[in-house]
């Protein structure tokens, strides 16, 4: 068994938790490119030896910090998917308040390294990244639609439009930081869902 095999099967210590913690902050602050065992052991108050010891290697840290960045995606769903109420438009209005507000970007920064590194090294420490998040955002949304809808071909297209929309445009906001353009924009194509049931 490998050593990251063996780190991956024990269970999480506090201290392993610990400094999950903190190499998550790290990581917020510095992004995972290029990322460095020494200066992060040195930053969290630890050494190279004892995170390879906890997480197995440098892409098996680098996997549980995406594993964190996609904890907190997670809550932000399941939040919204206690609101039975919300329509599709009104759950994609809440996704949008929540990515463009200021103090989630250095998450949102790390999920987009993430998921582009994902598409370009799909065999490493970021495989299946934007896969998975890609599916997260798209069974939230499909939860807001009529059960009519969800299976339809149309209405299937109509989530995946608003995940378009959503991630283009917060893709805009973070390489301009235009909050009101941006929000605007993506109010702008909600506004245009109408209540009928997608034809499908």
């Amino acid at each position: 068994m490998s050593r990251e095999a063996t780190a991956h099967s024990r269970p999480p210590s506090a201290r392993h938790t610990e400094l999950l913690e903190l190499a998550y902050r790290y990581a917020l602050d510095n992004g995972l490119g290029d990322l460095s065992l020494r200066p992060l052991a040195a930053a969290v108050g630890s050494s190279p030896r004892v995170l390879l010891y906890l997480f197995g290697s440098k892409n098996g840290l680098v996997r549980a910090l995406l594993a964190r960045a996609r904890t907190n995606e997670l809550d932000l769903l399941g939040h919204l998917r206690d609101r039975d109420s919300a329509s599709l438009a009104e759950a994609a209005a809440e996704i949008w308040a929540w990515l463009a507000a200021g103090n989630h970007r250095a998450l949102l920064n790390l999920w987009v390294e993430g998921y582009a590194r994902s598409l370009v090294n799909p065999d490493g420490p970021w495989a299946g990244f934007a896969r998975s998040t890609v599916e997260d955002w798209l069974a939230v949304l499909a939860e807001a639609q009529p059960a009519a809808e969800r299976d339809s071909l149309a209405g299937i297209a109509q989530r995946t439009l608003i995940l378009a929309v959503l991630r283009g445009s917060l893709l805009d906001l973070l390489a301009t930081g235009d909050v009101d353009r941006t929000t605007a924009a993506v109010h702008q194509h909600l506004s245009n869902l109408t209540s009928e049931s997608p034809a499908g």
